[in-house]
């Protein structure tokens, strides 16, 4: 049997070029029992239930909504943006800027590091007291001058610095 129109009407269908008593042909066609095998694989896209009920076609007002659709403005949310996230990008840069500096200034310290260079050279100190009863008298007026600050520095009436005020007398 010859199936060139159905063929021709396939072409048009695939094209979107087809009229609705074209499409009904094609269904009618595609319910058969009897196809040949080259078409039968179209069967399912013609034979679904509830095509061709009569609810092809489309209403009067279909193109004014889609246009209405169209033509209505985008919904734009407003953010606003703070200066810390605005200037966060520059943040990161700079610390990676100060990173890649502590990474190149400490190797370049540990490469030009002569040998032996952390020891101490006692030889090279000299004392600044020639008397060491004058010298004594210094350090401890420079440890009363701190013990001094430290007892300004604690409340009077805490308990820890009491106990810890306590002890430090007990031991003298």
């Amino acid at each position: 049997m010859d199936y060139k129109y159905i063929e021709q009407l396939l072409e048009r269908y695939w094209n979107c070029e087809t009229s609705l008593e074209e499409e009904q042909i094609l269904r009618t066609f595609f319910s058969q029992n009897d196809l040949p095998a080259e078409l039968a694989q179209y069967r399912e896209i013609f034979t679904v239930t509830g095509c061709g009920d009569g609810n092809d076609i489309l209403g009067d007002d279909f193109d004014t909504r889609i246009l209405a659709a169209i033509n209505e403005p985008a919904r734009v949310k407003a953010r606003t943006i703070s200066i810390r996230q605005r200037l966060a990008p520059l943040f990161k840069a700079a610390a990676m800027v100060a990173i890649i500096v502590t990474i190149v200034n400490a190797a370049q310290f540990s490469f030009n590091k002569q040998d032996n260079s952390d020891e101490i050279n006692y030889a090279a100190y000299t004392d600044t007291f020639s008397d060491p009863a004058m010298a004594y008298d210094n350090i401890q007026n420079a440890l009363e001058l701190v013990s001094e600050g430290m007892a300004q520095a604690q409340p009077a009436d805490s308990t820890v610095g009491s106990l810890i005020l306590n002890d430090t007398t007990d031991e003298r």
